[in-house]
């Protein structure tokens, strides 16, 4: 995870879209864990988790209107699903909405089980965060995250932190160890990525034997949107830095409170809630590092 003290042009994180990828995440991946129904708990239990879990995706979608550039045109979102996967994503949340809430009204108050409901939810879930990593995955401007592994990335956030509703140590243990390998697999592909990049040394034919090639002079000196969003300075050092907490904190801590609970057979519910707000925690962190460390190709242009 390791790097040199060097400043890099990153992609300036917004706090709607952190909001936005985490809370949503969470929502459709404690979806997908009542979905499957591998425990079994009381209806009213079953009730607050789907409480939580419809808040916090509602909370998540509606943060991403924030980053519109017309918020009262976000319903035109719907209508692009042949193009665009931030379409198919808005219309896979509101299918999963729709049929989770259908399942649990069926589930609590009805008192009829359906499984093969239960699972069509969970599948949908998975395909909505896999449609809002495909928003970044698709874009081959950001090599960071052009990579197949961001999906992965991506569902093993949402699944990993929401896990603890399983009131299983052993599963949860090995899903927080899973996850930061997927991780920091992730880093250590993406620091990677942009040195594969064209820039302006190959484009102009020079090597990089007669040095650091560079524009005379920028595009123009006033600041514009690409700038503000795309090119944001980060020191490298500090990404080091916030690596090891966003690692610690969603990865090593809730793993090792996990396992230590496994191996004294301690099973204390609060034990659970605590391991989840750490690996929150965490991964706000981690999220944020997701977006500032996207190195956008249009800094080359305007030579930062």
């Amino acid at each position: 995870m390791g790097g040199q003290n060097a400043r890099k042009n990153r992609m300036k994180p917004a706090a709607s879209i952190i909001i936005f990828t985490v809370f949503s995440g969470y929502g459709f991946g404690l979806f997908f864990w009542l979905g499957i129904n591998v425990h079994d708990t009381s209806y009213l239990t079953k009730l607050s988790f789907f409480s939580v879990a419809f808040i916090s995706s509602a909370l998540g979608l509606i943060s991403s209107t924030f980053h519109l550039g017309n918020p009262q045109r976000a319903l035109k979102a719907f209508t692009q699903w042949r193009s665009s996967w931030l379409s198919r994503e808005a219309i896979l949340a509101l299918l999963t909405l729709i049929l989770t809430t259908l399942y649990m009204i069926v589930l609590i108050i009805f008192k009829i089980k359906l499984p093969w409901l239960g699972i069509l939810c969970a599948c949908f879930s998975l395909l909505t965060v896999f449609s809002t990593s495909m928003i970044y995955m698709q874009m081959k401007t950001v090599p960071r995250w052009n990579m197949k592994i961001v999906p992965l990335l991506f569902i093993m956030h949402a699944i990993t932190g929401t896990s603890i509703v399983l009131t299983n140590f052993l599963i949860c243990s090995f899903l927080f160890f899973f996850l930061g390998l997927i991780q920091t697999l992730c880093w250590r592909l993406g620091d990677r990525e942009f040195e594969k990049v064209s820039h302006i040394g190959t484009a102009t034919g020079l090597s990089s034997r007669r040095g650091l090639v560079r524009m005379l002079e920028p595009p123009h000196t006033g600041n514009n949107y690409l700038l503000k969003e795309m090119v944001f300075i980060v020191a490298q050092k500090h990404i080091v830095t916030l690596r090891w907490i966003a690692l610690l904190n969603f990865s090593i801590l809730p793993f090792l409170i996990s396992f230590c609970c496994l191996l004294f057979n301690i099973q204390y519910f609060v034990l659970f809630v605590i391991i989840s707000v750490i690996n929150l925690f965490g991964t706000l962190v981690c999220r944020w590092l997701f977006f500032s460390e996207a190195e956008h190709v249009v800094g080359f242009y305007y030579d930062r």
